[in-house]
């Protein structure tokens, strides 16, 4: 008898200390919460933001904000401040690795469900303009637990090791430790290296040269990716929305060609920017031929992501209304697109070329 109270009473000391320390876990988790799933950073931290795909709506959820920086990597290297001081705002990043189109408008989605916006700063990627017009972050892995809104799920985030001694660790030490700016979220410039080797030697060139796709190949895919961005324009009329094609570089355009994509990737940002000036509320922008960046493979760390001070220069000719697309002028400026891509066929890559400087891509036999 004696023997069975005991273990009994073993059994249940142990059941109420795993369950002490479960609470325990959880309440650390949920006080601290990297994650920014329940709450906006404590008194006196830091917002440490370098996860995009764990922080993105959670900071969507819970922070203050009345603009959004929405894009790809390539938007991410953008300094908060610097459109907070130009427009007067307070501005948060929506930002999904690729930037498709679906994945971007859910962002966008989550931050008007909880805050006026006053300005959207849109980063088009030609690519998202003919990319599957459905969401793609449960198919890619994300953490859906943390998107969704069922509490049910939240175990998933509790009771995470990598959570616990790594992610609070590492959000204590930024907001007390060195010199972490929060206007840097997301931030990636500051581990690459940029220039012309760089870039080249990340480029892998394709060997043969497509036939060139008919201009129409993407119309099914590019109709439904304007809907979903024409929506969001319709839906939000007191918010403006700048959008803007940023500058890939050279050999973008040239893996483009030789994919024989130019001619549809042309005809896909024409059709959209189109049907997105048919609206008071936006502005577009084309940065693509800036041949002055396009071409100096010093501005790159591959055929696509540039440095910082790119970005920098982007907001500036913004503001200044540089490279401003209107009914008026859009076929025009994305044709002056065209005939840029013509050139790094027939001059920009021709040294490269002549000087054996491009890697090609090793094609299995």
């Amino acid at each position: 008898m004696q023997k069975n109270y005991t273990a009994g009473n073993f059994i249940k000391h142990l059941t109420v200390t795993v369950a002490v320390l479960l609470i325990i876990v959880a309440g650390i988790v949920i006080i601290f919460d990297p994650f920014y799933h329940y709450h906006r950073p404590l008194p006196g931290m830091k917002a440490v933001l370098n996860d995009k795909e764990y922080q993105c709506v959670g900071t969507l959820k819970h922070f203050d904000y009345d603009a959004l920086l929405v894009g790809s990597s390539v938007m991410e290297n953008n300094d908060n401040s610097w459109y907070d001081e130009a427009y007067g705002v307070k501005s948060i990043k929506a930002i999904r690795s690729y930037g498709a189109t679906a994945d971007l408008c859910y962002l966008m989605d989550v931050a008007f469900a909880k805050r006026d916006i006053r300005y959207v700063f849109y980063n088009i990627d030609p690519s998202s303009l003919y990319a599957d017009s459905s969401t793609t972050f449960e198919s890619t892995g994300c953490p859906m637990y943390l998107y969704d809104d069922n509490p049910l799920n939240d175990f998933r985030y509790l009771f995470n090791k990598d959570v616990l001694f790594e992610k609070i660790p590492y959000q204590v030490a930024s907001s007390f430790i060195g010199d972490y700016n929060e206007n840097l979220s997301y931030n990636w410039a500051k581990w690459k290296s940029f220039g012309e080797d760089m870039t080249l030697g990340l480029y892998f060139r394709p060997r043969q040269v497509t036939a060139m796709l008919d201009e129409h190949v993407y119309d099914d895919k590019l109709q439904e990716n304007i809907e979903l961005l024409v929506s969001q324009v319709k839906a939000h009329p007191d918010t403006e929305f700048i959008f803007f094609y940023p500058p890939y570089s050279m050999l973008w355009w040239d893996m483009t060609y030789r994919y024989g994509e130019t001619d549809a990737v042309i005809r896909c940002e024409k059709e959209m920017t189109k049907a997105l000036l048919a609206y008071d509320n936006v502005k577009v922008f084309c940065f693509q031929a800036d041949e002055e960046i396009t071409t100096d493979l010093g501005n790159y760390m591959d055929a696509i992501h540039f440095g910082p001070e790119i970005n920098r220069l982007m907001l500036d000719y913004i503001m200044a209304g540089d490279f401003e697309l209107t009914m008026e002028n859009a076929e025009t400026e994305i044709d002056r697109v065209k005939a840029f891509s013509d050139r790094v066929q027939a001059q920009y890559i021709i040294p490269y070329e002549e000087q054996d400087l491009l890697t090609y891509e090793i094609i299995d036999e």
